[in-house]
């Protein structure tokens, strides 16, 4: 039978939970720049989540009292670290452990007004110490003044109400911990309202903090949980999104928002920060000597893992893409669908034709090898828990398998091996489908589809065939025509045709024919569908169907 008291917990803290999940999108969209930090709502609902999971894991027929408050608090300090994710999750995270660490302090106490108000007080204060630089009108001044408004209550309070004596019933401990909650949730309320005139870009952009938002959102749950179902509670008030965005703003000059955990012996993390910010911004390094959550904006996520070679263990890598968390993304991705697509991508032209097909696109550059810190990114950026990754290149196919590995999403890769097949096989995409059925129906697609392409020679040929620089042909990776730019473009349509009724051609950077004449070098009888690619190597990718 599970103990009642980690029940009680556990009911707080998921009612925070769904109460902040709730109105996840909304802490999103107030965000006034288009980057990972910008989804506070998920970044916060994931440490949430995360120390949810951890009590759960813990209430497994153990009593309270077998396992502790100081292994308690201490567990679900670390879930919390470990499942933050940029600026807000980890700042919320450390909200979190600076509670804990105040609560185990004291064992044998009941949690009453001064308790809250000592745990408010240390979370606070390790909020503020994990910035570096800590801005007024963010979800740390918020969460100052939650704090101070319990301290001050405390002064009105009743003497027996403010500690409590042990044999206090479970409801009593409820009523007189609601009571301080009600009106510290008010001030925080007020405390929100009062962010754009602390911060300009809130007060330019319309809108409040949203991760201070967040936090009165997540107190307004753990209010419901001790006030009960039939309680009548105070209205949060709704905030509307952001009118403008800011992306030259200094958390967006940076591509990837960076997280991961080291886990080693002797860690320190004013060793690593100065480090890290010759990589990017928005640092931030918190934990203990074992372990350490980083959080980086950057455009090398390899780099800042490089940072703590030799120190400790890299895992828990988790990269978001800040430039793709545009309102454009939102728009064009329907609530309505079920499963995302990622693709990698190498050419502006077919970038483009990709991003027009519902992808989420991962630029692949010239050699088409992006990393998986970038893969990881890409499928992050997707708004839906299921997505298919399509590599476009067998050197990308296990980068690819290893980022859908590292996702929290449902994430699995259909190995496609050149970028004309990719382009093909999205045909058959349905963002309204679920994630097996577009996998067999790519697949499907894939089987059928036969690929090929011209490009330059880099080098003369061993059988003297072709110089450096002529036309060669490829079907299916094997050579079949060279010579004249026309006239192997001519043949390996041919060749690519002979069983099939409609031939792609995506011509590259430096193509040597125009794409209007095109046509004059097709086989007779065989039906062409043109667009500009861009790619670079290649002057043309091939498709038959």
């Amino acid at each position: 039978m599970s103990d009642p008291s980690i029940e009680r917990f556990r009911k707080v803290v998921a009612a925070a939970y769904g109460s902040l999940e709730a109105r996840r999108q909304e802490v999103n969209d107030l965000n006034v720049f288009p980057v990972a930090d910008g989804d506070t709502g998920d970044n916060m609902a994931m440490t949430m989540k995360a120390v949810m999971e951890e009590l759960d894991r813990l209430d497994n027929g153990q009593s309270l009292d077998e396992i502790g408050r100081t292994q308690l608090v201490s567990a679900l300090a670390r879930a919390a670290l470990m499942g933050a994710r940029g600026n807000s999750g980890v700042i919320l995270s450390q909200i979190v452990r600076g509670a804990a660490e105040e609560l185990a302090s004291r064992p044998g106490e009941l949690v009453d007004p001064v308790l809250v108000a000592s745990a408010f007080a240390k979370a606070a204060d390790a909020a503020y110490s994990s910035v570096r630089n800590p801005a007024e009108g963010t979800m740390l001044t918020v969460f100052r003044e939650i704090a101070h408004s319990v301290s001050s209550q405390l002064a009105h309070i009743e003497p027996d109400r403010q500690r409590l004596s042990q044999d206090a019933t479970p409801a009593e401990q409820d009523q007189v911990l609601a009571d301080v909650l009600e009106k510290a949730i008010a001030d925080g309320q007020a405390a929100v309202e009062r962010t754009p005139e602390q911060l300009a870009v809130l007060a330019e952009s319309g809108v409040v903090d949203a991760g201070g938002y967040g936090l009165v959102l997540i107190l307004a749950g753990v209010l419901a949980a001790l006030r009960g179902e039939d309680a009548d509670l105070p209205e949060i008030q709704h905030h509307s999104a952001a009118q403008i965005t800011h992306p030259e703003h200094e958390d967006s000059r940076f591509q990837y928002c960076t997280n991961f955990i080291v886990s080693g012996t002797g860690l320190s993390s004013r060793q690593f920060i100065l480090r890290l910010e010759e990589l990017g911004d928005s640092v931030l390094v918190v934990g203990d000597e074992s372990t350490l959550k980083v959080h980086v904006h950057t455009d090398d996520p390899e780099a800042a893992m490089d940072v703590f070679e030799g120190a400790g263990n890299v895992t828990n890598l988790d990269v978001a893409d800040m430039r793709k968390q545009i309102a454009e993304r939102e728009a064009r991705m329907s609530t309505n669908h079920k499963t995302g697509v990622v693709v990698v991508g190498s050419g502006e032209g077919l970038e483009a034709l990709f991003a027009e097909m519902g992808a989420t696109v991962v630029p692949g550059g010239e050699t088409l090898n992006p990393s998986t810190a970038e893969l990881l990114a890409g499928i992050r950026a997707v708004p839906v828990e299921d997505v298919l990754v399509l590599p476009n290149s067998s050197n990308v196919i296990m980068a690819a398998e290893r980022a859908c590995g590292l996702s929290e999403k449902r994430a699995v890769v259909l190995p496609t091996r050149t970028q004309q097949e990719g382009l093909l096989a999205l045909i058959e995409f349905s963002g309204e489908a679920d994630l097996d059925t577009n996998r067999k129906r790519l697949e499907e697609a894939v089987a059928g589809i036969t690929v090929g392409g011209v490009a330059p020679a880099g080098r003369d040929d061993a059988q003297g065939r072709f110089r450096r620089g002529d036309a060669v042909g490829f079907k299916d990776g094997e050579i079949v025509a060279w010579g004249g730019s026309g006239s192997t473009l001519a043949s390996t349509i041919e060749r690519l045709s002979s069983d099939a009724e409609l031939v792609t051609v995506i011509a590259g950077d430096g193509a040597p024919i125009p794409l209007d004449q095109i046509g004059d070098h097709s086989p007779n009888g065989v039906e062409l569908e043109l667009h500009e690619g861009g790619q670079p190597s290649w002057w043309w990718l091939l498709a038959a169907q």
